[in-house]
């Protein structure tokens, strides 16, 4: 069916959105109208499967109908207030995330990045205040490749090159370690360290699963230095890897517990800061607000985000269809993959960028119908919503390997490896032949792209 005439499409989106936009992001070429469950259409009537999730933001699926009932129930009567008052929703959703994640007090702000800021407020003042650090030394640890967001204490934290270039000074007190590596977090803690914060898997650094026992050591390091141990899951928590929080593969509680993303149910932006009582007591009224954060809007949704979890096993549906995805995944043999990771339905596949650029997958899978994006240039994500079913993830994979295999061709065509098998993949040494060069040119092999897609190519995406 092709939508009214009157809507915009690429070549008009696309202008507007350079003339009157700030460059700080580059869309894939495609301009979505609506949403449903788990799939997504475009101005002209094109159905595709998101296999991202707007990074977990939409774990429930687009437009669930429940999550648009509550809203509209709740948008009907009062939306937004400021917290210079109680509403009736509030005290409901924070006692259930409590009751949930096994935390004290609850926090409410909208974004991740606002989360994240609350924590890192909560883990200095209480430095001060409960572990005696002298005036200013506090200091916070936190891991190489990690994505906090990208608010000022956020790229404090970063290693990101990107994220940081041109913004500094930035917030002092800030030490890094190797993700995954325990003992160089002992080694670096001293008497001024206040938290370690985490991402229990790291997404925006390629889908990154640490070493089996790797947070549940960091929590006894923390525990035995009076260390805060904050869990940043704003993108892991709520269902996505197979458990409510990403702490529960190693039975660690932490300190400090972020949460955001899923929490909105995919309709608007709600966050979370969780923590021990402790930890949370050291805010008095006007340390911290938000205008905007616990408003009775996000209440509602987010209780009902919570309840959906688990009235339609969604959690456990992530951990076996997750489970079935990795496996598939793993089984595909390609001289162009190093590496699959992921847990639940995270999947991240990591691509060899001297022989493709996993921006070319990005559009090819665009124009075979499926969703995604790449990360750091050499990983596309497998990140569907959490109601996608076994067939839906077999139609995915099946666009995946037809996708594999034009890029295997060019590959094989531009370095001269007619001789390498199927076994001749990054994964395992034998079958490279020399240098390479990547796939360039592979996106022309996208037969089934619009030529507006086409077109605007290297103008929607530099």
């Amino acid at each position: 069916m092709q939508p009214p005439t009157s809507l915009p499409h690429l070549a008009d989106v696309a202008t507007l959105e350079r003339q009157y936009g700030a460059r700080n992001y580059a869309p894939l070429p495609v301009v979505l109208t609506r949403g449903e469950g788990v799939y997504v259409w475009d101005d002209r009537g094109r159905k595709y499967l998101d296999m991202m999730s707007a990074y977990s933001a939409v774990s429930h699926g687009h437009s669930h109908p429940r999550l648009l009932s509550a809203l509209i129930e709740q948008a009907q009567r009062l939306a937004i207030v400021s917290r210079a008052f109680h509403t009736e929703s509030l005290g409901a959703f924070l006692k259930r995330a409590c009751e949930l994640t096994g935390m004290h007090i609850a926090l409410p702000m909208n974004t991740g990045a606002e989360a994240v800021e609350t924590a890192l407020k909560a883990a200095r003042k209480w430095s001060y205040l409960a572990k005696g650090i002298a005036a200013g030394q506090s200091e916070i640890i936190a891991c190489e490749g990690n994505f906090h967001g990208r608010t000022m204490g956020a790229v404090s934290l970063s290693t990101e090159p990107q994220y940081r270039h041109g913004f500094g000074p930035f917030v002092p007190g800030i030490r890094t370690v190797p993700f995954g590596d325990a003992e160089a977090l002992r080694r670096t803690i001293n008497a001024n360290t206040a938290a370690f914060i985490v991402e229990p898997m790291q997404g925006e650094a390629g889908i990154r699963i640490p070493p089996a026992g790797y947070l549940a050591r960091c929590a006894e390091i923390c525990r035995e230095h009076r260390v805060l141990l904050i869990a940043d899951e704003v993108q892991t928590g709520l269902g996505r890897t197979g458990k409510l929080l990403a702490c529960q593969h190693e039975n660690v509680v932490p300190d400090g517990l972020i949460l955001g993303k899923a929490l909105g149910g995919g309709l608007l932006p709600v966050s979370l800061f969780l923590a021990r009582r402790e930890v949370m007591s050291v805010f008095s009224p006007g340390d911290h607000g938000s205008t905007f954060g616990g408003n009775p809007l996000a209440a509602a949704v987010g209780l009902t985000a919570l309840d959906t979890l688990f009235d339609e096993n969604l959690i456990e549906r992530s951990a076996e269809l997750g489970a079935y995805l990795l496996q598939e995944l793993r089984s595909i043999e390609s001289p162009l993959i190093r590496e699959v990771r992921g847990k639940g339905l995270w999947c991240g596949v990591d691509f060899d960028p001297s022989r493709v650029r996993a921006k070319e997958i990005a559009l090819a899978l665009l124009s075979t119908g499926i969703l995604t994006k790449e990360t750091h240039d050499t990983v596309i994500r497998f990140a569907p919503p959490l109601v996608v079913t076994r067939e839906q993830l077999d139609w995915a994979l099946a666009r995946f390997r037809e996708v594999l295999a034009s890029a295997e061709a060019m590959w094989r065509i531009n370095s001269g490896a007619f001789n390498d098998g199927p076994s001749a993949s990054p994964r395992t040494p034998a079958g490279r032949s020399g240098t390479s060069s990547p796939a360039s040119g592979f996106s022309e092999e996208r037969t089934c792209a619009s030529s507006a897609m086409d077109d605007l190519h290297d103008e929607a995406t530099p």
